[in-house]
């Protein structure tokens, strides 16, 4: 085989692995930043109805949110200390990252990351649940 075709092995296995890792990390994070927002919305949702006509739906929304964060805490922390699981996949994500930088540099780190996001994004545009 030859050197750019071992390179461009190299890329895509790193690039799946931080897809990959990033995936299951992300399961985890986004009860907490999610969580985060709906706590704003459901702030904002309570001071727009003043009538209490949608009082019953903000009920909903608000045991929802309750549940994510029971969710999420359970997936992450241990007690007080974080899930060994959960830590394992945190230094799992740096090292891929640093994989990434020592063999294509950190131009390609960030290029690969935008990607990922974009990817993402357009997952969720594509989308076809409705919650």
């Amino acid at each position: 085989m030859i050197e750019k075709d071992l390179k461009n092995l190299k890329k895509r296995y790193l690039i799946w692995f931080y897809k990959v890792t990033k995936d299951e990390l992300d399961r985890i994070e986004r009860k907490f930043t999610q969580a985060g927002l709906d706590r704003f919305i459901l702030k904002e949702l309570k001071s727009l109805d003043k009538a209490g006509h949608a009082a019953g739906k903000i009920k909903e929304f608000e045991d929802y949110i309750a549940s994510k964060e029971k969710d999420g805490l359970a997936l992450k922390y241990e007690g007080k200390d974080l899930k060994p699981e959960y830590y394992f996949l945190s230094i799992k994500l740096l090292a891929i990252e640093k994989a990434i930088r020592k063999e294509f540099g950190p131009r390609e780190l960030a290029g690969i990351k935008a990607s990922y996001e974009k990817e993402m994004i357009k997952r969720i545009l594509k989308s076809t649940e409705h919650k």
